[in-house]
């Protein structure tokens, strides 16, 4: 069995979706089960609905008529026989009117997880049933009766047991099936793996199938060194071992979810990176084999962060129980830490901020500490850095944090405009 991931740039439009079967029929259909993410940048604008409808403005049927109508728009250049797609597609959409309208929940999380999914759910079912239409026999999957989770909405973790029953009890692994990345389910309600979960799903279905392979297709050649849009020079890793996946992962590198190596290396199933464009391309393998081939300095960025330094205001130091009491209130407001760093007066953290929680987190504390804050902030991350390396992270703007041990620098930086 062989698990390909198509992300939403794969399908974002008629042309995309074509080129999608022409990577399937080049690399063989049989043995295959294809995850898919939501259409182009159609999370998005599932956001912007549920932002919409929790917040209950008046932009709500303007954003359902966009995603209405690019689906439709879809449908009208793939298929010349459209009565059978558009009948699947109308219903999905009629599901999630009945969820709008009927709904008393006034949970925010839940709300996202129950209405962000039909992205992935309408565009799997666009895809396979084009394949199905060029005679390209496929079995569409509700992955969500598959990958069983606890309850916590936005971020659910796994139940392994079950969820490895099910797809080894109910996955046709001589055929070629389509699902969806991303989400999950918990009694009977939709659940979601976190942001870019589609790479996780991909790595799920691997793990409990004991696939021959993960491969992931994206619209670059492979692992590169550094991000193409902020650095102008890069560099194809052609081989990188578990571990350091795994750290890159951990750091925030964008091509790898952090989740889908560690389920991956528990069976040894080689993970690939593949361009949809070159399929004469290797691309980069992880696997057990070679730390990291060729040995250059690997940039990891993330943007839009927040560097919080916090003292007790009575200049005593900062000891075990306030760094507890800080993490709690990390933890509680969902403040993801990408960096720590203290002193004996001072505890400082990066985080990320996507929930848009910070100004809670800094009510709850000001009376107790002082906390300076410094928004929209960059951390850099260098892999296997040299002297080089930093320097050309530093040129870029103001260096407010440093962090170095033997493998990896970081450094916050305020950028120059």
């Amino acid at each position: 069995m062989r698990i390909f991931k198509f992300g939403g740039a794969s399908v974002k439009n008629a042309d995309a979706v074509k080129n999608v079967v022409r990577v399937l029929q080049h690399e063989g259909t049989q043995n295959t089960l294809v995850v898919i993410s939501a259409m182009g940048k159609m999370t998005n604008a599932f956001e912007a609905l549920i932002e919409a409808y929790f917040y209950k403005n008046d932009t709500v049927d303007e954003a359902f008529t966009f995603i209405k109508e690019f689906h439709y728009s879809m449908i009208d250049g793939l298929f010349e026989k459209k009565e059978e797609v558009r009948e699947k597609v109308d219903d999905l959409l009629k599901s999630l009117e009945r969820f709008m309208e009927d709904n008393s929940s006034v949970n925010y999380n839940y709300i996202y997880d129950q209405m962000v999914g039909y992205g992935e759910l309408l565009s799997t079912t666009i895809v396979s049933q084009y394949l199905r239409s060029i005679g390209v026999a496929n079995e569409w999957l509700d992955v969500r009766r598959y990958i069983r989770t606890d309850s916590t909405y936005r971020d659910a973790k796994v139940n392994w047991e079950l969820t490895e029953t099910m797809i080894q009890e109910k996955v046709n692994t001589s055929m070629l099936n389509i699902t969806q990345g991303f989400l999950g389910m918990n009694n009977g309600q939709t659940t979601t793996l976190g942001r870019e979960g589609s790479d996780y799903t991909a790595g799920i279905f691997a793990y409990c199938l004991n696939a021959e392979s993960v491969t992931i297709w994206k619209d670059v050649e492979g692992v590169l060194n550094a991000d193409p849009r902020v650095f102008s020079e890069t560099e194809l890793l052609q081989e990188i071992s578990y571990t350091e996946a795994i750290e890159m992962a951990f750091y925030g590198a964008s091509v790898i979810h952090p989740k889908t190596i560690q389920p991956l290396e528990k069976k040894d199933i080689p993970l690939y990176v593949r361009s949809f464009d070159d399929l004469e391309k290797k691309g980069t393998k992880v696997s057990k084999g070679v730390l990291l081939n060729p040995k250059v300095s690997c940039y990891i960025v993330k943007k839009n962060q927040i560097l919080i330094s916090v003292s007790v205001k009575d200049f005593t130091f900062m000891v075990e129980n306030n760094v507890s009491h800080l993490f709690q209130k990390l933890h509680k407001h969902r403040l993801k830490v990408n960096l720590i760093q203290n002193s004996a007066l001072s505890f400082s953290v990066c985080v990320d901020d996507k929930l848009k929680n910070f100004d809670k987190f800094y009510e709850e504390l000001k009376e107790t500490y002082a906390i300076t804050a410094y928004k929209d902030v960059t951390l850099y991350t260098i892999r296997h850095f040299d002297d080089q390396a930093i320097a050309s992270i530093r040129s870029r703007g103001k260096s407010i944090v440093r962090q170095i041990n033997t493998e990896t620098a970081q450094l916050v930086m305020q950028e120059n405009m």
